[in-house]
């Protein structure tokens, strides 16, 4: 790029728009990550002190629960559906707007915010990591509404940053978002896309981490190994590990192929 031209854009009122819409929507995409985080703990907390309570009650609670969240879902929530990942990915191929929206909004964020809490407060068996894909990637595709993201790979490439920025928010993982967004969203490390990535996963960190400090969601193990064998335990663990996720898999595309490749 010319001097002049990378001076007039540094200079642009209107990039400087764009670049502070984006920042903003980074930073709220790590607080809410991170919001979400605290309540799907707080919600879990509260079913088990209802256990405490009486085991028997998740028999009345679940049902109920998950009738009460279909409904929700139905009348208020239409899209809200889905664990996150797939819509998400979708909505990339999507070159609808109004379509797109049935994939991405903020009614669909809060929806996917309160209906995973309302399941876990009943007892589902349900996890807030692709609710957070879907989520991140709705606040950011938001942000069209604010500022003039015209561009085909602007567009794509908020909703990469961001699902890379929710993933990295929710769990202080900037790395594990920026993978994510490379091996199931982007495909490709695209020069268009990786900027934007890089920055939402940076903003959404420092958004988490003024709100709960460097803290490590999977908590730390202070086990070691101090002896051979104990090496090799891990890499036999490792290789049974391996053969049953990979024999586990082969069974699901088999079963959805009706058997016949098994």
């Amino acid at each position: 790029m010319p001097e002049n031209d990378y001076l007039s854009n540094l200079m642009s009122p209107k990039e400087w728009l764009l670049r502070i819409v984006f920042w903003g929507g980074a930073l709220a995409v790590g607080a809410v990550a991170v919001l979400f985080a605290l309540g799907a703990q707080i919600s879990y907390q509260w079913f088990q002190t209802m256990l405490s309570i009486s085991p028997w009650l998740a028999f009345v609670t679940l049902p109920l629960g998950l009738v009460f969240s279909l409904w929700l879902t139905r009348h208020y929530f239409e899209g809200s559906q889905g664990s996150g990942i797939p819509q998400t990915i979708a909505a990339l191929e999507v070159k609808n707007e109004e379509r797109l929206g049935k994939l991405l909004s903020l009614r669909i964020a809060s929806g996917k915010i309160g209906l995973t809490l309302l399941a876990l407060l009943c007892g589902a068996s349900v996890g807030r990591e692709g609710p957070t894909v879907q989520i991140g990637a709705s606040i950011m595709y938001s942000l069209r509404k604010f500022s003039k993201f015209t561009h085909p790979d602007q567009m794509k490439g908020l909703i990469i940053a961001g699902a890379a920025a929710g993933i990295a928010a929710a769990f202080n993982t900037p790395l594990a978002g920026i993978v994510f967004a490379i091996e199931e969203l982007a495909r490709s490390f695209i020069q268009r896309t990786n900027g934007l990535v890089l920055t939402a996963v940076i903003f959404a960190g420092f958004a988490a981490n003024a709100i709960l400090g460097n803290y490590t969601y999977f908590g730390t193990v202070s086990t070691s190994i101090g002896e051979s064998m104990g090496w090799l335990a891990v890499i036999l663990c490792g290789l049974a590990g391996g053969l049953a996720g990979g024999l586990f898999s082969r069974i699901l595309i088999s079963a959805n192929d009706g058997w016949g490749g098994l």
